[in-house]
């Protein structure tokens, strides 16, 4: 990996297994327990079992907006993915449909893992996601397939994590 520079509030994250740590809770995570069975009214989502997931909503759910639609609404990402390079501006529709297909994977396994936004421009893409953990397995996934550089900065006070892939 190439050398970091760490903005004010934000450590480095150097080993690929290294989890985050947590000394504040994500503030869209419920308080509190949720009554089960629980929908989204957004999208659908079911809170069962103690987690979130793709299910049929029961007819006596308890409506609510999940942790992924509440950060959409106030447009308030976890994660954000920043894409750089030569390499990108002339593979740039293979890598975003690899970004594409892993989101579909692991919003299909995990509701609460999206993509919110992708900007584009013409040197840079960024992406913001619902999920710390969704930024980080698509820039590890980028630099599995297509090596370069790869930095993590992780907020724990603002819940945020930057990745950065170059090359």
């Amino acid at each position: 990996m190439g050398q970091a520079r760490i903005s004010e509030g934000y450590r480095k994250i150097s080993r690929h297994d290294e989890l985050f740590q947590e000394r504040e809770h994500d503030a869209y995570k419920a308080k509190g327990k949720l009554k089960e069975p629980a929908a989204c009214s957004q999208c659908g989502a079911v809170f069962h079992q103690g987690r979130w997931q793709w299910l049929e909503a029961p007819a006596n759910s308890h409506r609510t907006i999940c942790p992924a639609c509440h950060r959409i609404h106030d447009d308030f990402p976890a994660g954000f993915l920043s894409l750089k390079g030569g390499f990108l501006r002339s593979h740039r529709d293979e890598i975003m449909h690899l970004v594409r297909n892993l989101e579909k994977q692991e919003r299909e396994a995990h509701p609460l893992k999206r993509i919110m936004a992708v900007e584009e421009k013409e040197d840079a893409t960024l992406v913001s996601t619902t999920d710390i953990h969704l930024a980080r397995g698509i820039g590890e996934a980028l630099h599995h397939a297509y090596q370069g550089e790869l930095e993590f900065h992780y907020n724990p006070e603002q819940y945020l994590l930057r990745v950065s892939w170059t090359r």
